[in-house]
């Protein structure tokens, strides 16, 4: 089996006992941030009740740092599970993507208007 991209030492932005948040390598706009639980585990569904709720504490934690930090707009939330949505690292992972005024021409629909237009 292939090295968890995930599970190997990284510098992190945050974190809590369970979690971890740090920048994308990948990212859709400025600041956009992963959360995963330090604990390999491949989906959202297979971690358990505690992680998530560390999960969900880092979320609020690293929205207060992207305000400080970028001052967006907004923001989207999400989390693919499985490779038929889009799963690509198999360590579950939540998705902060801060939006800015103007990133699209149209932001309605959210997430989907960031993606190309054939894949939204």
């Amino acid at each position: 089996m292939k090295a968890c991209l995930f599970c190997a030492p990284r510098p992190y932005v945050l974190e809590n006992d369970l979690a971890a948040a740090f920048f994308d390598i990948h990212p859709v706009s400025r600041g956009h941030l992963l959360i995963i639980p330090k604990h390999h585990y491949a989906t959202y569904f297979d971690v358990p009740t505690a992680d998530q709720q560390a999960m969900m504490a880092l979320l609020k934690q690293a929205k207060g740092y992207l305000d400080a930090r970028y001052q967006p707009d907004g923001y989207n939330i999400g989390i693919n599970v499985g490779a038929a949505a889009g799963q690509t690292v198999m360590h579950c992972h939540l998705h902060l993507i801060p939006r800015y005024h103007g990133d699209v021409p149209d932001p309605t629909g959210g997430i989907r208007k960031m993606l190309p237009a054939d894949q939204g």
